[in-house]
């Protein structure tokens, strides 16, 4: 099953620390206040072993007869369709709807293959901090990510967790990463009847870009140093909260949601 497509306030930036006070409140039937977590995909739920990156190789042999290195391309925190564009350019082939739709469709096809030929992992504590989150009424879980839907799910279902997320915000909602949190919002809302309010979203990511992708809808930003970047790197980038990993799974259930 595939999930269906559905000004930024100054913060003073929390170091892993305890937010401020949130002064609007979505209430549970609980009379508690919901929270809404967007997570990312790669690099914070999980490491593929470079499955997605093999695949997209495949996918420019086998759609375009083209040989592709990589070289000068970014992956971390970047869409599928902006990866796709990017190749496309690259390889000097035209940009174009249809060849864009070409290269993702045939990296889903070697995607499900290199998955099962790359070792990887959920990220470290991940699996215990969605297990505590899907089990509060506070909390809704969701996707904030660039990867495509389809891509997304093959991915999530190879670990095991793709049942733990409601809705999501994906690739091919828009090419832009900063454009995809409305989309979430929007989702969120559709599913759960409420709005959520911006100092009730988090933004769960590895990449500057993630930290970017958040503030963009005015949320607190969470970053990981489990991907290609490390804390004193994304620290420059000041999110609101800062993580090693996650391994430490009640103090990142105090920190984001007791308070």
């Amino acid at each position: 099953m595939t999930l269906s497509p559905l000004p930024v306030a100054k913060r003073k930036r929390k170091f892993l620390e305890e937010p401020e006070t949130q002064t609007q409140a979505v209430l549970a039937k609980d009379n508690t206040a919901k929270r809404l977590f967007l997570f990312d995909i790669d690099g914070t739920l999980l490491a593929s072993g470079g499955a997605g990156k093999s695949a997209l190789r495949e996918s420019m042999r086998t759609q375009f007869q083209v040989e592709e290195d990589f070289a000068g391309i970014l992956l971390a925190g970047v869409t599928d369709g902006a990866i796709a564009r990017a190749l496309l350019t690259k390889q000097s082939l035209p940009v174009t709807p249809e060849n864009i739709t070409r290269l993702l469709d045939g990296y889903i096809v070697h995607l499900r293959e290199q998955m099962s030929l790359h070792p990887g992992s959920l990220c470290p504590g991940i699996l215990e901090l969605l297990e505590l989150l899907h089990s509060r009424s506070d909390c809704v879980l969701g996707l904030l990510t660039g990867n495509i839907n389809r891509g997304a799910e093959i991915k999530l279902k190879h670990y095991g967790v793709w049942h733990y997320f409601e809705f999501g915000a994906f690739g091919d909602d828009h090419h832009n990463r900063n454009e995809l949190g409305r989309f979430a919002k929007s989702r969120a809302r559709e599913a759960h009847g409420i709005e959520f309010p911006s100092d009730l979203i988090y933004v769960i990511g590895d990449t500057p870009k993630d930290i970017d992708c958040g503030r963009a809808i005015g949320a607190h930003t969470v970053a990981i140093a489990t991907g290609d970047y490390s804390s004193e790197e994304l620290h420059k980038h000041k999110p609101d909260f800062l993580f090693e990993d996650l391994r430490d799974t009640k103090k990142v259930i105090r920190l984001l949601c007791d308070n």
